[in-house]
């Protein structure tokens, strides 16, 4: 078997183009989100499009819910889409509906968005209180049906509390160390021990914000770090989730940031004076070039077993684990 590659997490504007580079990039799999702010009804009117792409593109997509699915993506020449939420939002405030989102497919779900939820606090607030009494329930819930806490846009207590709540490895989709770039999203070492020492994983993320320099970002930088990752943290436990936001208009980072949560404007990691979506790195634009990572990691020094473990392996160890019910 061939090592896979897997980004897990995108949320691009997907079209046919999209689909095309992910099969001329040799994409097996993307996690990809489908809801933010969205109630759940709306967030079902996200399924009835992707339905309809799966439907007009069987021969380059197709809806993944297990492992498996990556293996039936490499032998049939397609990506694997499998589903998550950047937000509790479609579970509203019933427990219940984990199940049935799981059930529809969703794979991944965080359970904050930069602010407070009734499950966590996000990143963005001053105070984080940790888990709430709903949230360790849905964290209880999420590991009994096999859907995967995701923390990317959490607190530092709150990611502590989930990553020892669990009772199966957690991940942080798509983030980097608060060490190499101290931006309010990335993580710090404590809780990237936390997790990955809890066997959860980590992947690594390209949006510029995100980015030691911004977009002005240099590849030896970018796997220069994930080698320093490897090194902490060991390498069997990162993985890619590039976070691409490719041909999104600038009205949907505003919809990202503020939803129907304020009448004011937030700019998040933007500013005022840079609000839209930031340049991406001249090495990463799309789906065909993650082969400037996978170069990238080997001229830093990884050995082929961290670089496959990182660009798709570990990504499709955990997916084996994870998805299916205790």
């Amino acid at each position: 078997m061939k090592t896979p590659l897997i980004d897990n997490l995108q949320y691009a504007n997907f079209s046919p183009k999209i689909f095309e580079q992910m099969r001329a990039g040799g994409v097996d799999a993307v996690h990809v989100t489908i809801a933010y702010h969205e109630s759940f009804r709306e967030m079902v009117l996200n399924l009835e499009r992707w339905n309809r792409w799966f439907e007009d593109h069987p021969d380059l997509i197709f809806k993944g819910t297990t492992a498996a699915d990556v293996l039936r993506a490499q032998e049939t020449g397609r990506t694997a889409i499998f589903f998550g939420f950047q937000n509790p939002s479609p579970i509203e405030d019933d427990i219940g509906l984990v199940e049935i989102c799981h059930q529809l497919g969703i794979r991944f779900m965080q359970l904050t968005y930069n602010n407070q939820s009734l499950l966590a606090t996000g990143c963005y607030e001053e105070d984080d209180t940790g888990l709430t009494r709903m949230g360790r329930a849905v964290v209880s819930e999420m590991n009994r049906v096999g859907m995967v806490i995701d923390m990317s846009h959490s607190g530092e207590r709150s990611t502590l509390e989930a990553i020892e709540y669990s009772t199966r490895p957690i991940a942080i989709t798509h983030a980097n160390p608060h060490w190499w770039h101290a931006a309010l999203r990335n993580k710090s070492d404590i809780v990237l021990k936390a997790l990955t020492g809890a066997g959860g994983m980590l992947g690594f993320s390209v949006y510029p914000h995100h980015l030691a320099g911004g977009s002005d970002c240099t590849l030896e930088s970018f796997c220069g770090m994930i080698a320093e990752a490897a090194a902490r943290y060991g390498a069997q436990n990162l993985g890619i989730g590039t976070d691409l936001c490719q041909d999104q208009p600038d009205s949907i980072v505003e919809w990202m940031r503020v939803g129907r949560w304020t009448k004011g404007i937030d700019y998040g990691e933007g500013s005022a004076s840079n609000a839209g979506f930031p340049p991406m790195p001249v090495w990463f634009n799309d789906n065909r070039d993650f082969g400037n990572i996978r170069s990238g990691l080997t001229a830093v020094g990884m050995s082929e077993d961290e670089v496959n473990g990182i660009m798709g392996g570990n990504w499709l160890r955990f997916y084996e684990t994870s998805f299916g019910p205790l």
